[in-house]
């Protein structure tokens, strides 16, 4: 009979022993995996601004894009509202700037942006914000469903986009008719997902 002590020794030793011979054994040579490419497949958001917005670089594709489906999820419109609002605004054009001096690519008054990013709690830095394609999006189309909710009608909406609010109001006031070549346009563009001309406006 082994003593306690004597057994626990023993013990010890015997797995000392299988583990060194466990770690002695030679060691498989593991064959070489051939590397997988991952092609990561953009959606059509990112298609879209890619396909139209020449000055933008990928990079700038991107987080428009991302902006575009967040912003839009998160104020309730249809992303293809918003890129065909963009496509007859600007065209896709990060630096446009309208007669009337509207800025960016969704064609935003510089009065109309400092008033929005307020709303919204974001960093203001004078015109050349509406600039910036992330934050012209972002405030456009928080404008454009701020417009939705006032007017309770899209096409009135896309009207006083394009008119301002300030006139469509007046018109609806004395029951004057409503401009609809705008909206026409924008909803045309939105149903067949054709480059326009540039709007004028």
């Amino acid at each position: 009979m082994i003593p306690r002590v004597g057994a626990a020794l023993l013990a010890v030793l015997v797995v000392a022993t299988v583990s060194c011979q466990v770690h002695d054994a030679p060691v498989p040579v593991r064959q070489a995996v051939p590397a997988v490419r991952v092609v990561v497949v953009p959606d059509s958001i990112t298609q879209h601004v890619a396909a139209n917005a020449g000055s933008l670089t990928p990079a700038e594709v991107e987080r428009v894009a991302d902006a575009i489906r967040t912003e839009s999820a998160r104020f309730g419109l249809p992303t293809g509202l918003v890129l065909a609002v963009i496509e007859v605004e600007s065209r896709f054009d990060a630096f446009a700037v309208s007669r009337v001096g509207a800025m960016g690519m969704m064609q935003i008054l510089p009065s109309t942006g400092k008033a929005l990013a307020a709303r919204l709690g974001m960093g203001w830095r004078g015109p050349r914000t509406l600039f910036d394609p992330v934050a012209n999006v972002t405030l456009g189309i928080a404008y454009l469903a701020e417009l939705r909710d006032r007017f309770e009608h899209l096409p009135t909406a896309l009207a006083a986009y394009n008119w301002g609010p300030s006139a469509i109001g007046r018109r609806l006031s004395v029951g004057a008719p409503i401009p609809k070549g705008y909206a026409q346009r924008v909803l045309a563009v939105q149903r067949r997902g054709a480059r326009p001309e540039a709007s004028t406006s």
